[in-house]
């Protein structure tokens, strides 16, 4: 597959750290020189993906200096030598782990799909080193829980029903694994999963499509253990995130329903809830619309910071 232009233009660059528990974790920067005059986020990114995934903070143009990493066992970070230090709290000690090493004291987190969970427990157990969070589909807590959200079916359903998956792929999941990893993706293939109502039409379908052939370079299996690690820590109570909360959700997202999304902000005491058309990929379908959206916030919060 030929190399997306947004890809080949951008000035992401990866480096490796080393976490508490000695993990070796993959991290990246949309900024390794430095150069950007402007606010630092990190970024908690969706379970398994990576910077293409956002095609709008690929390049130091956007004015925001991104640091994120590679989850444990995915696109060059390593798996742990216990295979069960995979939960929420165990990828928010890797956050701090890549924010030391990045010189971070207290930046607003971003997060998007299950980085929303890590984004909230480092604010929670950590608030000295959060300034706010922007999370995008996503909600804190048992993800299962919010899945199939515009579909009539109460959350206790819908945990059933999507953690019994889960459970499935992650025992069958070696069998998929060498398919999934030899598929040829293309625009064709995200144009069949728009069709399909999996994602909305993108700007940049070259880059969609990268973004998932990185995606699929995880393990079925490992991904399934990662997912159902990290959906055993009980939900964050509201009362403990004192920062401000931007929560933007998709209307017709079937992991991070947009009805659970609004109750948590309504719950927070500095939180405002923001739905745009589109489905868990909304930072793809809509780019431009959510780096405004982080624009504002971060200028929200540097005035919180003066107040």
């Amino acid at each position: 597959m030929t190399v997306p232009r947004a890809m080949a233009e951008s000035t992401v660059a990866f480096r490796d750290v080393l976490s508490d528990d000695g993990t070796l974790i993959r991290a990246w920067t949309n900024d390794p020189e430095g150069v950007i005059d402007g606010p630092t986020v990190l970024l908690c990114n969706g379970l398994g993906t990576s910077p293409w995934n956002w095609p709008a903070l690929l390049h130091t143009s956007c004015g925001v200096r991104v640091v994120s990493w590679q989850h444990r066992g995915t696109s060059g970070s390593a798996r742990p030598k216990d295979l069960e230090q995979t939960t929420s709290r165990h990828f928010a000690e890797d956050a701090l782990s890549v924010m030391d090493a990045f010189a971070l004291l207290r930046p607003v987190v971003m997060g998007w799909s299950i980085g929303v969970n890590t984004a909230f427990e480092l604010a929670a157990d950590h608030p000295e080193r959060v300034a706010g969070i922007f999370g995008v589909a996503g909600v804190p807590g048992d993800t299962f829980k919010s899945m199939l959200g515009p579909l009539p079916l109460p959350a206790p359903a819908a945990a059933v029903v999507t953690r019994t998956a889960a459970k499935v792929l992650r025992r069958t999941g070696s069998l998929i694994t060498p398919v999934a990893t030899r598929l040829e993706l293309g625009p064709r293939a995200i144009e069949m999963f728009s069709k399909a109502g999996l994602i909305g039409k993108v700007p940049d379908p070259e880059l969609a499509a990268a973004a998932l052939a990185e995606f699929l370079t995880t393990p079925v299996e490992w991904y399934f253990h990662l997912a159902l690690r990290t959906s055993q820590r009980r939900s964050v109570s509201p009362r403990r995130i004192k920062v401000p909360v931007v929560l933007v959700a998709g209307t017709r997202d079937l992991i991070a329903g947009a009805r659970h999304m609004s109750r948590v902000a309504a719950g927070l005491r500095n939180g405002t809830f923001v739905e745009l058309d589109g489905t868990h990929f909304v930072q793809m379908e809509q780019p431009d619309r959510v780096h405004q959206l982080l624009l504002g916030f971060l200028a929200r919060v540097a005035e919180h910071q003066r107040a």
